[in-house]
């Protein structure tokens, strides 16, 4: 096929189930294919001249991924919207309308039909309506339409491109946010990838863990019912007397429980309780029946039947943003299994898991961030805390305590005073923290290193000055300071963790090497045994390669802990 674009060219594509694709380059070079010929000329292209293809949100990567395509490069316009904008909210209508410039409290619907209006049966023909924005039925999907719609589609997604570039460049944390946008866009097709490649579990091996928490798997409503009240049976029959109608899934009754052998707590959090083990024979029954009940009720053998396929791997769906800190999330129970059902992740056969672990990325993010030479020179040390505590003259513990506290603005407590030798210390890095909590006090917006806009004029509700009390407002505005002190140092970590995982993804590829899960600073590979030592030095190296890439010159060491497993319980 002779191609109308060139090596390396940005290609914005745009297709559709059944009828095929467009694609749209500089110089007015387009390409059209149909549906029997798509697959094909779009693996030749990627292959040949390896472009950054444009899409305007994940459904693309996740079409292309299912067809088999693994581009190695791509810019979505979705992600790189909300990096812009802040927030989680996308969508092309949205996208269209602040490169235009216009208003978004009410973007155009498709109206539904009623009694006093009468059906269009003609579908617009033009993408834009005369008031600039894109119009709803092109949205919702006419331009799936045709190969003609795909293609203008293709072309609107190269104009939000060039627009969104610029927009960038125009930042002030420029460079950095070019490079964050297409980390963003490779984190957003590594999503598409999770989503399609699973995560390889051992069903028999769950079903044993589950069955050791709640029991064999009932046979039907009845019998789950009795299997449950067998389970609180176990933390009832503590109970002296009549029990009532006394329910273990009411933090108020457990209270009530609990009062009645002589103990009285504020609330029902687990860290409370485990502090209370000793009190009374009722509390560690009660922890036992707290797991068992996250299992039956979350994780139990609907869990299984309804997230795993017959391939054995467990599947959900993966956000590349979940907001203001720009983390990457999943459902299916991928990012808060219990570690009880760890012990079910098992690599396939001929297979091993490569796993790696930041070490104590929050402090040396703040590090890079605040460019404080003192406790940049902390994080050559394997275990910054140690350093930090010797310069503070107290316990690694109590250091560690401080300096989290100071990230999520806690000011009182057991680090309190260590948080003070802190501004002394590191008056740098706490300083950035605190003009970063000013600046939410104000209802300012932030910026991370990487140019994410995090919002907090839009967080308040409409008020008239004078309408909420003083001391309502001051509440409101110290919440907001910690919001954003947390919001610089958190959304800088999910930036230079996305980074490293792109790298990851695209040093791996030729090893056949592919990550299944991305849980907060974890990554885990599934690899062939025998390139298991490969992948496990492209973790690693991939560190420092992020480092350079995301934070430029600075003097701050990152540091992965890197193993390879059998199963994802045996990692340390």
């Amino acid at each position: 096929m002779i191609l109308p674009f060139t090596q390396g060219d940005t290609i914005a594509i745009a297709v559709a189930d059944g009828v095929g694709a467009a694609l749209a380059a500089d110089g007015d070079a387009t390409l059209e294919l149909d549906a029997t010929q798509m697959s094909a000329a779009l693996a030749e292209i990627e292959q040949t001249l390896s472009p950054r293809w444009i899409w305007w949100s994940t459904d693309t990567a996740r079409f292309l991924v299912a067809d088999g395509l693994r581009p190695a490069r791509c810019w979505d316009l979705d992600a790189v919207h909300r990096l812009l904008v802040g927030g989680w909210r996308g969508g092309a209508g949205r996208i269209w309308a602040h490169r235009r410039g216009l208003d978004t409290s009410e973007l155009p619907q498709v109206a539904a039909p009623d009694l006093f209006s009468q059906p269009v049966d003609d579908d617009p023909a033009e993408a834009l309506r005369p008031d600039g924005h894109l119009d709803p039925a092109w949205i919702d999907g006419l331009w799936r339409s045709d190969v003609g719609h795909l293609r203008t589609w293709a072309a609107l997604a190269l104009d939000v491109h060039h627009w969104q570039v610029d927009e960038l460049e125009r930042l002030p944390e420029r460079p950095a946010a070019s490079g964050t946008a297409r980390s963003e866009s490779a984190a957003a097709l590594l999503c598409a990838e999770l989503e399609a490649d699973g995560l390889p579990i051992d069903v028999a091996e769950a079903e044993r863990i589950i069955a050791s928490f709640i029991g064999p798997r009932p046979r039907d409503g009845a019998d789950e019912a009795r299997l449950a009240a067998e389970r609180d049976h176990l933390v009832l029959q503590h109970l002296p007397g009549p029990l009532g109608d006394l329910d273990l899934r009411n933090p108020a009754g457990v209270k009530s429980l609990l009062r009645r052998v002589g103990i009285e707590v504020p609330d029902t959090r687990a860290w409370r309780l485990e502090r209370l083990r000793g009190e009374h024979e009722i509390v560690d029954a009660l922890l036992t029946w707290r797991k068992a009940e996250r299992i039956s009720t979350t994780f139990g053998y609907r869990w299984l039947d309804q997230h795993v396929g017959p391939d054995g791997r467990l599947r959900g769906q993966w956000s590349p943003s979940d907001g203001a800190a720009g983390r990457m999330t999943a459902t299916a129970g991928l990012h808060n299994m219990p570690a009880e059902l760890r012990p079910a992740i098992v690599a396939e056969p001929g297979h091993v898991f490569v796993r790696a672990d930041l070490g104590q990325i929050e402090p040396r993010i703040l590090a890079a961030v605040s460019n404080d030479d003192a406790l940049a020179a902390a994080t050559w040390d394997d275990d910054m805390y140690a350093p930090v505590a010797a310069r503070l003259g107290v316990t690694r513990d109590v250091a560690k305590v401080a300096v989290l506290g100071a990230m999520y603005g806690q000011t009182t407590g057991h680090g309190a005073v260590a948080l003070r030798g802190l501004e002394s210390a590191y008056p740098t890095a706490m300083a950035h923290l605190e003009a970063a909590a000013r600046q939410a006090e104000r209802g300012d917006d932030l910026r991370t290193r990487g140019g994410r806009l995090v919002r907090m004029s839009s967080n308040e509700p409409d008020a008239e000055p004078g309408d909420e009390p003083e001391r309502a407002a001051r509440s409101r505005a110290a919440a907001r300071g910690r919001y954003g002190r947390n919001a610089m140092v958190q959304g800088a970590a999910a930036e230079f963790f996305k980074t490293w995982a792109a790298i990851v993804r695209a040093r791996c590829a030729p090893i056949d090497a592919h990550i299944v899960l991305c849980l907060h600073d974890e990554l885990l590979l599934h690899s062939l045994t025998d390139c298991a030592d490969v992948a496990a030095q492209i973790v690693t190296d991939g560190v420092q390669e992020a480092s350079h890439r995301w934070a430029g010159g600075t003097e701050v060491r990152f540091v992965a802990d890197t193993s390879v497993i059998a199963r994802w319980s045996d990692a340390k």
